[in-house]
């Protein structure tokens, strides 16, 4: 069952980064990095006390209990994952399809990765009977699996799973013995908030679950590499740290001089604390791209191939395989050909699903939505404060483009 990557088909090891917002730096954020730009020092290993107190608010406002000696900080959440893994050990459990970046930090600690099929009514959540015949049979083949990697608001399928799916696949995981990683990154970027539901798994399963998420994904430009994770509370006496997951995660961050630049940390403490700056620009960003996200999924619909409605992040993952004739006939078999032929035509990543955990032979993409804000700083402002951003001329070619280029592969 152990999963490993094809050979010979190209650079598979690297995942792309993540979908950017692709907008401007807000002013606010600028200056304090600015202010801070003379501070020759980076934070302490898992961030300083004023970083962990504003990661603790931010969770404090979410219904999540924290403290600050619950959270620790570090340069991206890629780095707090590898950690994590490091950390707890075992085996990893991963949804199919999961971000690019999930299965390489398994593999680069030696971890076999097994992915766990999803629910036809999301990604981002293993089907909770799948999960438990996944974990036996790792079981009978001699494997120790001890974590599940989870996202309710999902890359890369951009679906937000219900709160009965996100209940029963944690109450499975917990019931096997798993620790639950969620990876919640994308939770501010819903397109409809009032429409969704967000369960996060630390309301369900508190003492079993380790919240992850990365600035990047709502509050901090990509630039500036911040990540926090949230650890089960725990009383005072945290005395073994051989079962201390959270002193073995500062570690191994400490041993990888993984710390928050001294820079960029007055911004993302700021980020965190939610002024009202912060999350107009939050929730007006997830607004535009999720009204472009919608038109990209009208045009692949329209084109003949499938793809679930987006409902978060800046993505949209389709589903290609009816139009595979057309497809074979212009020498694409495969999601590498894919990724090659439509990331060529639309002068734009395009990620195949082979880089999400999908089979290779499926012919599945995930899109960025940032291709159709803007070529400059101008029009991608203008994007930004559109009523209507898919009316604007340039948004408008940009669709008209990608609708296209998927229409004559029918």
């Amino acid at each position: 069952m152990r999963e490993t990557a094809p050979d010979g088909r190209g650079p598979v090891r690297h995942g792309p980064p993540g979908p950017d917002s692709g907008l401007p730096v807000l002013p606010g954020l600028a200056g304090l990095l600015a202010a801070a730009a003379d501070r020759t020092a980076p934070e302490p290993p898992g961030g300083g006390p004023v970083l962990r107190e504003a990661a603790s608010g931010y969770w404090w406002r979410r219904g999540l209990r924290t403290h600050p000696e619950d959270v620790v900080a570090a340069p991206g959440a890629p780095a707090l994952l590898l950690a994590l893994l490091a950390a707890h050990g075992g085996d990893v459990l991963l949804p199919r399809p999961c971000p690019a970046w999930w299965t390489p930090q398994a593999r680069l600690l030696g971890r076999p990765a097994y992915h766990v099929p999803t629910p036809a009514e999301c990604g981002g959540v293993p089907d909770p009977y799948a999960l438990l015949e996944t974990v036996r049979r790792v079981r009978a083949e001699g494997g120790t699996p001890r974590v599940l990697l989870l996202s309710v608001a999902d890359d890369p399928t951009g679906t937000v799973a219900p709160p009965e799916i996100v209940r029963e696949a944690c109450e499975a995981a917990v019931a096997e013995g798993l620790h639950v990683i969620s990876d919640e990154t994308w939770r501010d970027t819903l397109h409809h908030p009032g429409d969704d539901v967000f369960l996060s798994p630390a309301e369900m399963c508190p003492g079993e679950v380790t919240v992850l998420t990365d600035l990047a994904g709502a509050l901090t430009p990509a630039a500036w590499p911040c990540g926090v994770a949230r650890f089960p509370p725990v009383g005072q006496a945290r005395a073994d740290r051989w079962s201390d997951h959270r002193a073995r995660v500062l570690d191994v961050l400490t041993v990888l001089g993984a710390v928050v630049p001294g820079p960029v940390a007055p911004a993302a403490a700021h980020a965190l604390d939610e002024p009202e700056d912060v999350t107009v620009r939050a929730r007006r960003a997830a607004t535009v791209h999720g009204s472009l996200a919608a038109a990209a999924h009208r045009a692949v619909l329209a084109a003949g191939a499938l793809a679930r409605p987006p409902r978060s992040g800046r993505h949209l993952y389709a589903d290609l395989g009816p139009l595979r004739a057309g497809l074979a006939d212009r020498g694409v078999t495969d999601s590498l050909e894919l990724e090659d032929h439509l990331t060529a035509r639309l002068g734009a990543p395009a990620t195949g699903g082979q880089r999400l955990g999908d089979e290779l032979g499926a012919l599945r993409v995930r899109f960025g939505t940032g291709m159709f804000l803007g070529t400059t700083a101008e029009e991608r402002s203008g994007t930004l404060t559109a009523d209507d951003p898919a009316g604007l001329p340039h948004v408008a070619r940009r669709l008209a483009e990608f609708g296209a280029a998927l229409e004559e592969l029918g």
